[in-house]
């Protein structure tokens, strides 16, 4: 499927030039700290998923931290249909389950870095894969956002082990969406969730090169308030890099 904001290969050489051009600095897009990214699958219909949605909030604070929610939609049939669910999120959580072998996908589910998955509710195991994810070596990257346009800079890897070919993602997300369910499993609850992810797309690829992009401002972020860019080997393997949200985009 093409989408309108997606690059041609002959677009995105001459945008990876102009990066290389630009005031894009590798070493101060490090001086942020190495990002690590949490994704919670997550379903307004699914008993369990509360605790876990609290936990994301508490760990979105931490610095370098990337904390996103993922609502999927495979519980609508339980009697509520979950206002933020959407087939792309519940697609993205199957291939993690293909890639890491976890044979099905369940809610809270957690995965950090594209490496791990665990219970999105066990705070301890979580805050254990940050703290080695934190540790690994990434890859720079830059989102910053004008009024027409988005951004997005990726820096040149610096060993052999990140030089691969990856997907560079870009998410449009809101900061906090509350919601009181009415029927199912949490009937009567008033929900806080923390950085929803309303798209989340493929715009370009990367082959260990310093690479730029820019992606049309409009399209983009008609669904969200800000956006991050993820560096993933393999379409939904080892992130390996993210840029750092700093606010609206």
């Amino acid at each position: 499927m093409n989408h309108p904001y997606l690059l041609s290969r002959r677009s995105f050489a001459v945008l990876s030039a102009a990066a290389a051009a630009s005031a894009f600095s590798p070493a101060r897009a490090a001086a942020q700290g190495r990002p690590v990214v949490v994704e919670l699958f997550t379903s307004q219909g699914c008993s369990s998923s509360p605790p876990a949605d609290a936990l994301l909030g508490e760990i979105s604070r931490q610095p370098g931290v990337v904390a996103m929610s993922l609502n999927v939609d495979y519980w609508d049939y339980l009697g509520w249909r979950d206002t933020l669910g959407s087939p792309e999120c519940t697609q993205r959580q199957r291939d993690y389950a293909a890639r890491l072998g976890a044979g099905h996908v369940y809610t809270p589910q957690a995965v950090i870095n594209g490496r791990n998955e665990m219970l999105g509710s066990d705070r301890d195991g979580l805050l254990a894969a940050i703290a080695r994810e934190r540790a690994r070596e990434s890859v720079p990257v830059s989102l910053s956002s004008g009024d027409r346009e988005i951004l997005v800079e990726v820096a040149e890897a610096q060993n052999d082990d990140l030089r691969r070919d990856a997907t560079i993602w870009v998410a449009t997300l809101v900061p906090q969406a509350v919601v009181h369910i009415e029927r199912g499993e949490n009937a009567g609850r008033t929900i806080a969730y923390t950085n929803v992810v309303r798209k989340i797309v493929p715009a370009g690829m990367w082959n260990g090169r310093l690479t730029g992009l820019t992606l049309p401002r409009p399209a983009i972020m008609a669904d969200g308030t800000f956006c991050v860019a993820l560096l993933q080997a393999d379409g939904t393997g080892p992130i390996l890099g993210a840029s750092i949200p700093g606010g609206t985009a």
